[in-house]
């Protein structure tokens, strides 16, 4: 890929420089809709894949004569192929160090069980089979919350706009790097359209206040368009529950706030369950 991450598809920094510098290549293949792969022969051979298909602007449709002339071939993919490819080539970019000067993949994970088992009781109560339907987890971290996830036989998709704490986990080998990917979540609908999931959850996403709820505010509303059934967000406290209720039931779903306090009194103390209303 030109780019070197999923966000940098919306602004294509590398890929308008191409455009505006030039360069040598001799031969391409377009792939209808997506954008165009050139063939690079020195001083080593590789294809380079540029796309504007995230992008508001299609630069690329506008070079179309400067690359499509010579091009070797036109090919068809299927978009959802198409995006499962790079965000799986993105992770496994990024555990393997190709996308960053520095790494601290030293650093130890230490998962609370305590935490792992509550939320494994908490999704079984909450949250239906989802059958071939994906699900997302938005703002997942390092993975804790995950692997409650796949404690119960879900394979989520996971994203984090912490690229280290995602890069962490999947050194580790503890999430599968074709359904993991970095990325700012009010972002979340310039790669996904329509509902695509079965359900879209978020685990202790706050601390949520006056001052960065317009922040959160975008954050759940995107995520939330996402997801044709289901939503499961939990908090920390019950006031910032009853904030997302409020603003999901504008939004035009119905759902309920659950009381989950423990002793340990940190995580997951309150759930905002939410189900899309029939229209």
């Amino acid at each position: 890929m030109a780019e070197e991450s999923l966000q940098d598809l919306l602004d294509l920094p590398v890929t308008r420089r191409i455009i505006e510098d030039g360069l040598d290549w001799d031969r391409s293949i377009q792939l209808k809709d997506i954008g165009i792969a050139l063939h690079i022969a020195g001083p080593e051979d590789f294809w380079l894949l540029l796309t504007d298909r995230y992008s508001r602007e299609r630069i690329l449709m506008d070079a179309a004569d400067q690359f499509g002339a010579e091009a070797a071939k036109s090919i068809t993919i299927d978009e959802g192929d198409f995006l499962s490819a790079l965000i799986e080539y993105y992770a496994l970019s990024l555990r393997d160090e190709l996308l960053c000067e520095s790494c601290s993949s030293t650093e130890e994970l230490h998962y609370p069980e305590d935490r792992i088992a509550r939320l494994v009781d908490l999704l079984r109560s909450n949250l239906s089979p989802a059958g071939e339907r994906p699900i997302l987890e938005v703002c997942c971290g390092n993975g804790l919350a995950t692997q409650a996830l796949i404690r119960l036989g879900f394979n989520p998709f996971a994203m984090d706009s912490d690229r280290c704490e995602i890069c962490l986990a999947l050194k580790k080998g503890l999430m599968d790097p074709a359904r993991s990917f970095v990325l700012d979540a009010r972002l979340l609908p310039r790669f996904f359209s329509g509902r695509p999931f079965h359900a879209v959850l978020g685990f202790m996403v706050g601390l949520i206040d006056a001052s960065n709820w317009s922040f959160w505010r975008e954050i759940l509303l995107a995520a939330a368009s996402l997801s044709e059934s289901e939503l499961l967000i939990t908090v920390y406290s019950q006031k910032e529950a009853n904030l997302i209720a409020k603003e999901m039931e504008r939004a035009g779903w119905g759902g309920e706030v659950i009381d989950n306090q423990d002793s340990g009194g940190i995580y997951d103390q309150w759930v905002y369950r939410g189900r899309r209303e029939a229209l």
